[in-house]
């Protein structure tokens, strides 16, 4: 056999191949995807990390609230911000960072103003993780570390840098300055031991 007939045999090979068809007593698969997958499942419970689209509705929204765990304080927030558990900030996965909201607690009725500065929880169910210092304001205690709430934006960021204003904006007219503040850093005590 010739190395021309030899480069033949080898061309309809690779062709055959790339096309999928059998030739030669030797068969090929075609190169298509299998749609038939299913993406990967998350354990029961758990929120997938991925980030939904961000809501810059304004709209109020309803869910589950919890609060963040003491191994974040002293740790960045999505915002860059280290998160003081004084300050009345939160997570949310869909409203934009800088939103502020009023967090109402369905079951006490008491309310709260809070910038989202970070994402989160990746809690199936829950909506919104305050700080410390939130979730006391709003009636969530260690002992009932999830309740039912409702988020109403206040003024939501939109992409082109104005602010939006949301469903609780004639509210609380104060509430946007009060949010705003932001509590001194905890201060540490040296121990006399």
């Amino acid at each position: 056999m010739s190395a021309i007939s030899r480069c033949s045999n080898l061309a309809l090979i690779a062709a055959a191949a790339v096309f999928g068809t059998a030739t030669f007593g030797l068969q090929t698969q075609a190169a298509t995807p299998d749609l038939t997958r299913q993406a990967p499942q998350t354990e029961p419970g758990v929120a997938s990390k991925a980030n939904p689209p961000l809501d810059r509705s304004g709209k109020r929204r309803f869910g589950k609230a919890s609060f963040y765990a003491g191994r974040f304080v002293g740790r960045k927030m999505a915002n860059g911000k280290i998160m003081n558990p004084h300050n009345h900030s939160a997570a949310s996965k869909t409203l934009p960072l800088g939103t502020t909201a009023k967090v109402t607690n369905l079951e006490t009725g008491k309310s709260a103003v809070v910038t989202i500065e970070d994402r989160g929880p990746y809690v199936g169910g829950r909506i919104v993780d305050l700080t410390p210092a939130a979730a006391q304001q709003i009636g969530l205690t260690g002992q009932k570390g999830v309740t039912r709430v409702e988020v109403a934006p206040i003024t939501v960021p939109q992409p082109d840098g104005t602010l939006k204003l949301g469903a609780a904006a004639g509210e609380n007219a104060g509430a946007v300055q009060a949010a705003r503040y932001e509590a001194p850093p905890p201060r540490r005590v040296a121990s006399s031991d």
